[in-house]
C-alpha cells in the first residue's frame, strides 16, 4: 500500500520549476491559495533536501483561513540527515518525517558517523525513517507512510525528487501552473 500521491508543481513557460537563484517562487497569490486549499485536504506533504535548504519551508496552511490541527505531516526525503536543527520544517507546526539513507544507520557498518550522528538530533524533532538503502528507497518510504496512515500526500519537490517519484511509478495526480515567465 502507498498512499495517494499528487505532484504539486509551478514552473514557467520555458518549463523551469525555480529562478535562477535557486528561489521556488514562481507562481502568483491565487496559485499559493490553490496549493494551501489542497495541503488542507491532504494528509501530508513531501519535499526533498534541496527544497528544505533553498526556501526553509514551514510546510504548513497558512495563506487561507486553517486552524493548526489543518496542518497536514511534513515529510522531507534526507538522504545524508543535513536538515538543520533549527529550520522551520522542525518546529511544533506540525508532526515532522524524514527519511535518511543507511549511511544516517548506526546498525549498518558502512554508516557514515557525522550523517548518524545528525539522524540523532534530528529524531529529538521529528520521526526519523531510516532506508534500507544508501538512497532512500521512496517504494519502502511510501509504505511507511502509508502504515502511519498518511492516504494521501502532496509532493512539492524539486526536478530530482519528482523525477525519482514519477520514475519509481509513484505518482498518482499532477497539478502543474504555468506563470507566464521565462527564466531563460
Amino acid at each position: 500500500m502507498k498512499p495517494y500521491v499528487i505532484l504539486n508543481a509551478a514552473m514557467t513557460l520555458d518549463g523551469k520549476i525555480a529562478t535562477r537563484t535557486g528561489s521556488s517562487e514562481i507562481s502568483g497569490p491565487e496559485d499559493l491559495e490553490r496549493v494551501h486549499e489542497i495541503r488542507k485536504e491532504v494528509d501530508a506533504i513531501m519535499v526533498g533536501i534541496g527544497t528544505v535548504l533553498a526556501d526553509d519551508p514551514r510546510l504548513t496552511v497558512h495563506k487561507i483561513n486553517a486552524r493548526k490541527e489543518d496542518n497536514p505531516i511534513r515529510v522531507v526525503v534526507d538522504n545524508k540527515a543535513r536538515t538543520p536543527i533549527d529550520f522551520r520544517i522542525l518546529n511544533d507546526d506540525a508532526e515532522t518525517v524524514i527519511a535518511v539513507s543507511s549511511i544516517c544507520d548506526e546498525n549498518n557498518p558502512d554508516c557514515d558517523m557525522e550523517a548518524v550522528a545528525r539522524a540523532k538530533e534530528i529524531s529529538k524533532k521529528a520521526d526519523v525513517f531510516y532506508s534500507s538503502k544508501e538512497s532512500v528507497d521512496l517504494v519502502e518510504f511510501m509504505e511507511y507512510l502509508s502504515s502511519k496512515g498518511i492516504e494521501t500526500l502532496m509532493l512539492e519537490g524539486g526536478s530530482t525528487l519528482n523525477f525519482s517519484m514519477i520514475k519509481e511509478n509513484l505518482i498518482d495526480e499532477v497539478k502543474i501552473c504555468i506563470a507566464p515567465m521565462i527564466v531563460g
